[in-house]
């Protein structure tokens, strides 16, 4: 199974802020009425008197911005729902510097692991890709400041800088008794949103939608276009582990393939007027037959345009249920750089069925790390334009359920970080080069085999034997990536992945769904 992100776990750090940027930039929601004053002010009144007797007596002086902005705020908000949220300034800088699908720095994903912020993998082409920064390398200074005691998030704030300015980086790195010192100047790192636009077989585009940010639209007209969309005879659109983003480049990627004057979605709520986005431009014609790939970790703007191409019966869904974020959040912003998320209103797919899971009676953690993916309200039961059931309530159901397994041992390996920890000690004290179309052969599989003995991984030679063709191919796809670019072994990830081969299969049952769709509308409207 083809890991688009290091880790799944990345999901849970993104979807706070894509769920937001899912929402809209607008105007003031009013939702108190005048009945409701005399409440607010009794209860804002005891909030003003128990905020004086902490600043009053408290054993220790009171910060008011920890006191509001980390605890007052967010303790009310998360009452509300799983999504309102609170941005300081810095989160929401991040929030910002998401939407626009840019910022300015050295260009690296790091990590904490062990008390340590370690290199994941340098962005192809970055400064710190041509400066050498390495998967595995070890950021134990930054401009001469030891990074002992600091978290991921500060690291990588020091690491970001106006562009043209120099930071300098120390790194440990395994197999090399003295530290390296790198001399980097930082630079625009752009972060597309479509990463990957292939043809994995003849006449069978792949399309990765990574999340929705300001660019998505124009990337996937651009990559499409690169492609030769005309010679498109069918197309795999992969929206796994896409966090969603921003909703109108939502709308514009399912603007692409639907008919012009198609509904894709709708919102509405308590306090704001429903609200229908429709293909203002249409796909041209161009109906060839598609299968939209995705799983549990495909939220808000993904499930929008999944919700959308199969409630029209555009396309085939293949995978696992989706997140089931269904929720607006309308930005507002504070005074000194902070924002607030707030609900306004739900979103419903064109056939009327409600995105979003219910979490009324479950903690946030177990709506967030929920096991049970296969929930649906059966009392939220529409029809696509064929007349096929869909339910909503849950996310969006596949027309298909796919989910590849990992066995026991292949689990470990991953929990583990196997791979990541073999690469890194491979090519330690080795030059970070393969030849072109490098595959791993069986000495470098035994060598693999002996470093997991070594490291206490616990497995037989059954295991071994029966995963061969996995091992290789994960390792192959680890390895890629410090030899080559993480964009080389995404692109071997996806000629080897189980799901998109089970796409390539399933393409002529989408292709029989537009060819039925496209039939019944058309003796709905002989009639």
């Amino acid at each position: 199974m083809a890991q688009k992100r290091r880790s799944v776990l990345f999901f849970f750090s993104t979807i706070a802020i894509c769920a937001v940027l899912g929402g809209l930039y607008g105007p003031r929601v009013e939702v108190a009425s005048a009945a409701d004053d005399d409440g607010i002010r009794s209860s804002f009144k005891t909030f003003t008197k128990a905020y004086s007797l902490v600043e009053e007596n408290f054993a220790d002086p009171v910060n008011p911005d920890k006191a509001i902005y980390k605890g007052a705020v967010p303790g009310m908000l998360r009452t509300l729902d799983p999504h309102s949220n609170f941005f300081d300034p810095h989160d929401f800088q991040i929030l910002r510097e998401d939407q626009k699908g840019h910022y300015y720095g050295v260009g690296m994903t790091v990590q904490p692991r062990n008390g340590k912020t370690i290199v994941l993998a340098p962005f192809n082409g970055s400064p710190a890709y041509k400066a050498g920064i390495r998967p595995g390398d070890v950021i134990v200074e930054v401009n001469d400041k030891k990074t002992d005691n600091l978290s991921t998030t500060e690291v990588a704030d020091m690491l970001k800088g106006p562009r043209g300015t120099p930071v300098q980086i120390v790194v440990t790195r395994e197999g090399l008794d003295k530290p390296l010192t790198f001399n980097v100047i930082r630079d625009e790192i752009s972060r597309k949103s479509v990463n990957d636009a292939m043809w994995v077989k003849p006449g069978i585009a792949y399309v990765d939608v990574d999340q929705f940010n300001e660019n998505t639209g124009k990337e996937l007209e651009d990559s499409l276009t690169r492609l030769g969309e005309g010679n498109i005879k069918g197309l795999v659109l992969d929206l796994r582990e896409n966090p969603g983003g921003l909703l109108n480049e939502g709308v514009a990627v399912a603007d692409h393939f639907l008919q012009k004057g198609q509904t894709i979605v709708s919102h509405r709520g308590r306090a704001s007027a429903e609200k229908t986005y429709t293909a203002r431009h249409g796909n041209s014609g161009r109906d060839y037959p598609i299968v939209v790939l995705v799983n549990r970790y495909s939220a808000s703007a993904a499930e929008i345009v999944a919700g959308a191409l199969q409630d029209h019966d555009r396309a085939w869904v293949l995978g696992d249920n989706t997140f089931g974020k269904g929720l607006v959040q309308t930005v507002y912003p504070l005074s000194e750089n902070a924002g607030l998320a707030l609900t306004t209103a739900k979103y419903y797919t064109p056939s009327g069925r409600l995105i979003q899971r219910d979490y009324s009676n479950v903690s946030f953690f177990d709506y967030y790390y929920r096991k049970d993916t296969a929930t649906r309200n059966m009392q939220d039961v529409k029809m696509t334009d064929s007349g096929r059931t869909v339910y909503g309530g849950g996310g969006i159901s596949p027309d298909e359920q796919f989910v590849p397994k990992f066995d026991a041992f292949q689990t470990e390996l991953v929990r583990k970080y196997a791979f990541f920890n073999f690469t890194k000690h491979y090519f330690g004290n080795r030059e970070a080069k393969l030849p072109k179309g490098w595959v791993p052969d069986e000495k470098i599989l035994t060598e693999f085999h002996d470093f997991l003995l070594e490291q206490g991984v616990k497995f037989t030679e059954a295991d071994f034997t029966q995963d061969h063709d996995w091992l290789k191919r994960t390792l192959q796809r680890e390895m890629y990536i410090t030899a080559f670019s993480i964009d080389d072994s995404r692109r071997v990830a996806i000629e080897t992945d189980p799901m998109v081969e089970k796409a390539i299969d399933a393409m002529p049952k989408a292709k029989a769904l537009v060819d039925n769709a496209r039939k019944i509308v058309a003796q709905r409207m002989a009639r």
